[in-house]
């Protein structure tokens, strides 16, 4: 069984990479800032552990250096992505992480020729940011090859846990202006609210769906070649949630207030429990389309995205082993856009599915 780290194993998705590892053979070596935390879940699993911050450098590169991948789930990934990078191409070993946050992306792919260079490979968001989107839009654009349009929608994040809080709340101060859209191969702003439409999931009931920045803004045009990218949720906006974002969006700006909120998010947010993990689906769709208005859709149904991102990362950690691909990659680039379908419970469509489910 290969050498490998899990960073961040006492996080709540963490302790669910731990579990589903552990399910399939593995014996990782987990480490985190937090030594008392850490010894805790490796003793619960009979694992060997070590206390790494990530501001040591020293520690950092001497570790990673002695093992053959490392998967990162620790976020705010903004904050601490690059240390645990940095020490992956200094070590000649593969870096996985769960990120969803679109800086991290932007940086990470930015180390592709140094990635090569060093023979390991570079893979954000191999849990479901952004698994299912990733290899559901690679599979849509490849069934319409002068596709120059992709959407991107999904529901069913049943629930938050604080570490996705706290990267959302990371995240909210770099976007004033709005969500996104990739248009022309550049990230253009879009006010929040605006831009929704509706889109018919695979369970049979249509949604409004809203303009979010999901990574995909950033590694589709890598994984399909198509240059203009929207990406939705169905998230319904309360009333004066367009004017109220940008203000929170600015106040969280001041230092103070950003970490009070950080330290409430951890007090009062948990993510779900097993019963929610084991019974919630989610779903997504995507639309490749052409300038002579030719589309190709495709739907897909999966598990519950906390339980996902467990199962899902770690057969990336698996398959990374395997193929030993190399530079900065996307889910489906490193694995093939039928990556998501080895997760059980999966289903792709090419058609809407006659068996649908009662809203």
């Amino acid at each position: 069984m290969a050498n490998w780290l899990l960073y961040g194993a006492y996080g709540f998705t963490g302790q669910l990479l731990v579990e589903e590892a552990v399910k399939r053979g593995h014996r990782p070596l987990l480490a985190g800032r937090d030594a008392a935390k850490t010894a805790v879940i490796a003793q619960q699993y009979n694992l060997d552990h070590v206390a790494l911050d990530l501001n040591d450098t020293d520690k950092l590169h001497q570790i990673v250096a002695g093992v053959d991948l490392a998967l990162h789930a620790a976020g705010p990934f903004i904050h601490t992505s690059e240390p645990m990078v940095q020490a992956c191409l200094a070590g000649q070993t593969h870096y996985l992480d769960i990120t969803g946050e679109i800086p991290v992306f932007e940086t990470t792919l930015s180390y592709d020729a140094h990635a090569r260079e060093q023979g390991v490979a570079l893979i954000n968001g191999v849990g479901f940011d952004i698994v299912p989107t990733d290899c559901l839009g690679s599979y849509a654009a490849a069934q319409l090859p002068d596709a120059d349009s992709l959407e991107i929608a999904f529901m069913g994040l049943s629930r938050a846990s604080a570490g996705t809080a706290r990267s959302m709340l990371e995240m909210l101060p770099t976007l004033e202006q709005g969500s996104l859209l990739r248009r022309n191969g550049r990230l253009v702003p879009l006010p929040f609210g605006q831009g929704s439409r509706e889109v018919t999931f695979s369970h049979g009931r249509s949604l409004r769906v809203t303009p979010i920045p999901w990574g995909d803004l950033v590694t589709a045009q890598l994984s399909t070649g198509v240059a203009n990218v929207t990406t939705y949720m169905a998230l319904p906006l309360p009333p004066g949630a367009q004017a109220i974002t940008p203000l929170l969006t600015r106040l969280l700006k001041v230092g103070p207030l950003r970490r009070a909120s950080l330290k409430l998010v951890d007090w009062t947010i948990h993510g779900p429990d097993d019963h929610l993990r084991q019974t919630a689906r989610s779903y997504v769709w995507a639309c490749a389309s052409n300038q002579a208005g030719q589309r190709r859709e495709a739907w897909l149904e999966t598990i519950e995205p906390y339980r996902l991102t467990a199962v899902a990362g770690i057969r990336a950690v698996e398959k990374t082993l395997q193929l030993q691909p190399a530079g900065a990659l996307t889910p489906s680039l490193a694995f093939g856009a039928d990556f998501v379908l080895a997760v059980d419970g999966t289903t792709r469509y090419d058609d809407l599915p006659l068996h649908q489910e009662t809203p």
